[in-house]
């Protein structure tokens, strides 16, 4: 068993030392999750679930990049390659939306070679985890899994479900080539202007031109939705522009508990893409 990200391998971003969870290495500890999110000020996207793109639009620009042999959606969170526009100096998060690859922090799900077992993680450098009993136990004094434990499993296991409807959706939208390479311009704090590049976006043209039996599938199963969605999101990059000159942020969110999560927050009537 190895402890990656069971999509993004090379690309575990905010964890530092991920290992499984064990009854022998933490059947004694305990995890008091903190409400700042100071853990992801220097990552500037952070990959996105097919269901949060209605929430994540609200104030997150939704692109495409290129994983594994596919695309993987993603939220753009800065213009600098290590710098989080929408966490502040207190580590509060700034919007009116937080993607769920943050939420679930410091829990993560790793993969076996063949991808068919998942083992549940965590980043055991995180400051959270103490054997002062300080919060919640993963393991009772019997040995068994805690309810704490189960909540948290539930949810990594909802994420991985939603990752597997994601990557399905991407697939089709490289099937379908109605993706194009694209950039953004950028205005600096300091003057002038930033191109950034390296992300895709959906061509509009492209996708009015799919033939009726595509475009009738897409309807039905509202992917159709999501691509609109994806580029009314686009909007968004003149938010961060605002944002990296000093203008002013919406709200001020603190962290959650990983095992209080689900992947959309949106409605509850919300319908997952298929």
């Amino acid at each position: 068993m190895q402890c990656k990200e069971a999509y993004l391998a090379t690309q575990l971003l905010i964890y530092r030392n991920v290992q499984p969870i064990t009854r022998d290495k933490h059947g004694e500890l305990s995890l008091k999750v903190g409400k700042d999110f100071g853990f992801a000020g220097q990552v500037n996207s952070v990959p996105l679930m097919a269901a949060e793109f209605p929430a994540a639009a609200s104030d997150l620009p939704i692109v495409f990049t290129d994983a594994e042999g596919s695309v993987l959606p993603v939220a753009v969170l800065g213009i600098d390659q290590d710098s989080n526009l929408m966490v502040d100096g207190e580590g509060q998060w700034r919007g009116e939306y937080v993607p769920a690859f943050l939420r679930r922090y410091p829990f993560v799900f790793a993969s076996s070679e063949d991808g068919k077992t998942f083992t549940l993680c965590i980043d055991e450098d995180y400051e959270g985890l103490n054997a002062e009993g300080r919060g919640e136990r993963f393991f009772d004094s019997d040995g068994e899994q805690t309810q704490y434990m189960a909540k948290v499993l539930d949810f990594l296991q909802d994420y991985q479900a939603h990752f597997q409807r994601t990557r399905a959706f991407c697939n089709r939208l490289v099937e379908l080539d109605l993706l194009e390479a694209v950039e953004a311009q950028i205005s600096l704090p300091e003057g002038g202007k930033r191109t950034l590049t390296g992300f895709k976006a959906v061509n509009r043209q492209k996708l009015k031109e799919l033939p009726e039996g595509a475009l009738k599938s897409m309807l039905a199963t509202d992917e159709l939705e999501l691509l609109y969605v994806h580029l009314q999101s686009m909007r968004n990059f003149n938010r961060l522009s605002r944002l990296a000159r000093g203008g002013s942020r919406v709200g001020a969110l603190s962290k959650g508990d990983p095992a209080d999560e689900m992947v959309s927050q949106g409605d509850a009537d919300e319908k997952p893409v298929h």
